[in-house]
């Protein structure tokens, strides 16, 4: 007859249990019995619950390979077979069927009658006291666990950034990974500055960010372990709570609480923008879905398209939805009239800033004159001889310094009173067409451009874009869309015919509209103009309340 030998050993049983051990056992077994051994298997560390273990699925394999010429299968307990009373009842059921093999301990006889009552009831009795163990296992390592997390350890594999290692008491703790932790600080301080997750993302990746995943950025904000936070889950009536950990933290603690109130306030979005699809993240269906995008294979090349989530028959060409788009924008733009108020309003206003300008430019020349003062007197006194070489030398080159830098500096307030004007006059005029701006802008300003204009949003429904309004400034534009069949309004503006940059209860609205050309001040009721051509630097504060436009253009 022949068998074969099964031996486990769980790290937290090395005491009891060895592999030498249950090897001599099993073999003094055999022998006894002469019983031919074809093979040994062995599983080191492996979970007592499952039989998904690398020798037991090998041990498996050999049954099925060798069926017929295996009787037995002998463990020396059978808690080394499992601690699981269902999982093991049902494995040596099945290997008695389908293998007619007989699971034995060796305190077990080769005749034993595995269907007598009391040897079922004896080794259901067994495994039960075997489970029993395994609950108890596992009770007390949550308890280590918990008073762990309690005393402010890190139990588990240390987060990026930081490295597991030991104190000098021999617990296990968390160091910093000064190679990596910067990362973690530029990812909150990125975030805590407004900067959308999925761009920080593309961002640190570049830099050696090794967490990939949709979802990267926003567990590494989550995790209270960066702030030297330990979190302890709730038990029973004990809510959940932190506690100061005792390993260094990375970013301060009211950096991570501002970040999880920001988290609270911005649901994630569940797509990442991409440029090729800018209406994604904007664009909803007709049953209040935001639509998604993809590309899809033709027979000669690849298509783009819009479609619900929901409703997965419905497929909308991203290309005509895009020039539909684009042809909105070319029919949503500013009057001249308009642009011609901005113009005068932005002349207003850098003339005022020339003046303040002008009173720094004869600050700086004061103090020009002064430093050529100081040098003259200087050599005054080394002509006669109060000071020595040495002296001269060393003042001399302070006042040179000063000198320089007084001269640096109003050259630049030249130019930049010269460029500051034409920087306006050219840019500014771009702002009668929005599809323009809309072009030149990046994705995240994009989004922003669109939910400016149009109120409420854009949806997509019976063969045409949809919005519950747009943006009053644009009001005099609305005709011509209409007209064409471009764009379904479904609550018009009440002031159709007027012009205003702010609405009749002197709100933000016209600043607000093109948020990738103002950018508002509530505290201070301003708004401060960017050049839309993104690289230039100039930038013009205006009085919100104060810009209104003439009403009833001719």
């Amino acid at each position: 007859m022949n068998a074969i030998g099964y031996t486990r050993l769980s790290a937290r049983d090395q005491s009891r249990y060895s592999l030498d051990d249950q090897e001599r056992s099993i073999k003094s077994y055999c022998r006894s019995n002469n019983i031919d051994l074809l093979a040994l298997f062995k599983d080191n560390g492996e979970c007592s619950d499952t039989f998904d273990r690398a020798d037991f699925r090998a041990l498996e394999q050999f049954i099925k390979e060798h069926k017929g010429s295996v009787r037995y299968l002998i463990v020396m307990d059978h808690d080394r077979f499992s601690r699981d009373l269902s999982e093991a009842l049902l494995k040596i059921k099945q290997f008695e069927r389908s293998y007619r093999i007989k699971v034995l301990s060796i305190d077990e006889p080769l005749d034993l009658d595995i269907n007598d009552p009391d040897v079922f009831l004896s080794r259901a009795f067994k495994y039960l006291m075997a489970n029993q163990e395994l609950l108890r296992i596992r009770k007390r390592t949550r308890r280590g666990i918990r008073s762990a997390l309690e005393a402010g350890r890190f139990v588990n594999k240390a987060p990026f950034g930081y490295l597991n290692t030991r104190d000098a008491s021999g617990k296990a703790t968390l160091t910093v990974d000064t190679e990596r932790a910067f990362l973690i600080e530029k990812i909150f301080r990125d975030y805590l500055a407004g900067i959308p997750q999925f761009l920080i993302y593309r961002e640190v990746r570049k830099i050696g960010f090794t967490r990939t995943g949709k979802s990267a950025i926003l567990n590494v904000l989550n995790n209270s372990v960066y702030a030297g936070l330990i979190k302890v889950p709730a038990l029973g009536n004990i809510p959940e709570k932190y506690v100061k950990a005792v390993h260094e933290a990375i970013v301060s603690e009211s950096d991570f609480w501002l970040a999880q109130r920001m988290l609270a306030n911005n649901k994630p979005v569940k797509t990442q923008p991409k440029e090729e699809f800018p209406l994604r993240g904007v664009l909803k269906c007709y049953c209040g879905r935001h639509m998604t995008a993809g590309w899809s294979k033709g027979k000669r090349k690849y298509y783009l398209y819009y479609r619900c989530t929901y409703h997965h028959d419905k497929n909308i060409p991203g290309g005509w939805l895009h020039d539909q788009m684009d042809e909105i924008l070319k029919l949503l733009c500013f009057k001249q009239e308009q642009v011609d108020y901005l113009l005068l309003q932005t002349e207003r206003k850098l003339k005022e800033s020339l003046k303040l300008d002008s009173l720094e430019k004869q600050k700086m020349e004061k103090g020009l004159a002064s430093m050529e003062k100081k040098i003259e007197k200087l050599e005054e006194r080394l002509m006669n001889d109060e000071i020595g070489g040495d002296t001269y030398k060393r003042w001399y080159r302070k006042y040179a310094e000063d000198k320089a830098a007084i001269e640096t500096a109003l050259n630049r307030l030249g130019q930049r009173e010269k460029e500051k004007w034409q920087k306006a006059k050219k840019a500014l005029p771009q702002l009668a067409s929005l599809h323009q701006i809309y072009q030149r802008a990046n994705l995240k300003q994009k989004h922003q451009l669109l939910k400016g204009v149009f109120k409420g949003g854009l949806a997509f429904y019976d063969g045409k874009l949809r919005t519950p309004s747009v943006n009053p400034v644009f009001s005099h534009n609305l005709l011509k869309i209409k007209e064409k069949g471009l764009l379904d309004i479904e609550q018009p503006s009440s002031i159709l015919g007027e012009n205003p940059v702010s609405t009749q209860g002197r709100g933000r609205t016209g600043t607000i509209l093109l948020s990738l050309v103002f950018e508002t001040n509530a505290s201070t009721n301003s708004a401060t103009w960017a050049c839309p051509c993104w690289d230039c630097k100039s930038r013009i504060t205006l009085d919100i309340r104060q810009t209104k436009f003439k009403k009833n253009y001719s």
